[in-house]
């Protein structure tokens, strides 16, 4: 393998402490492993053209949130510098103060999230906006085999996860984010609203 394509000893580092973490977690009401989910904003990032600090930061972004109880701020600093932890504290809702068990309320962590990001360094978002995709994928994905039940696996309703969503777009625009991956996520926000709103793709309107 030409060595300008290689893993970084870095990035292999993050690989196996990120599988470690997450290896044998699912992603919320379903079976597709949580590691799918890490390595597809990872390849997000890096397609975007994000550099080793950003592909880091994109293994561990759900770090502080799901695994509060394993691994600290401090861990991730001393691993892997204070970059990669900036970018990976941006993308979490949960506050510096957590360490695992139950979090404070969906609409409290939400807009505390929105808040940092409108005030965040556009340099240092890309990484939740490919999480945003990722996840925004996978919510069309599942309604299309699911329909609405896909809403049941969430801690709000379909209108308050179409809230979010668009609040989030309008906030990385906020912050300056000059991004394919914007109008990748804009792309998806707008079909999650006609089945929201609009109810035309399957499933649309089934709960009232």
């Amino acid at each position: 393998m030409d060595a300008q394509h290689s893993l970084s000893t870095r990035l292999y580092k993050a690989l196996q402490l990120v599988f470690e973490l997450h290896g044998c977690d699912a992603r919320k009401a379903c079976q597709v492993p949580a590691m799918a989910h890490l390595l597809s904003v990872c390849a997000l990032v890096q397609m975007d053209g994000g550099d080793e600090d950003e592909a880091i930061a994109a293994l561990l972004h759900d770090a502080l949130e799901d695994k509060a109880d394993i691994i600290t701020r401090e861990d991730i600093r001393r691993l892997f510098g204070e970059k990669v932890l900036v970018i990976v504290e941006i993308s979490t809702d949960t506050d510096a103060e957590y360490r695992g068990g139950v979090k404070s309320g969906w609409h409290d962590r939400k807009r505390f999230y929105l808040e940092s990001v409108r005030h965040a360094g556009p340099e240092l978002l890309r990484v939740t906006v490919a999480d945003k995709i990722d996840n925004a994928r996978a919510i069309l994905a599942d309604h299309r085999r699911v329909g609405d039940a896909v809403w049941k696996r969430f801690n709000a309703s379909r209108e308050e996860i179409l809230w979010y969503y668009t609040e989030a777009e309008k906030a990385y625009r906020h912050a300056g984010v000059n991004s394919a991956l914007l109008d990748d996520l804009a792309v998806l926000v707008g079909q999650m609203k006609k089945i929201v709103v609009g109810g035309d793709l399957k499933g649309g309107n089934n709960e009232g």
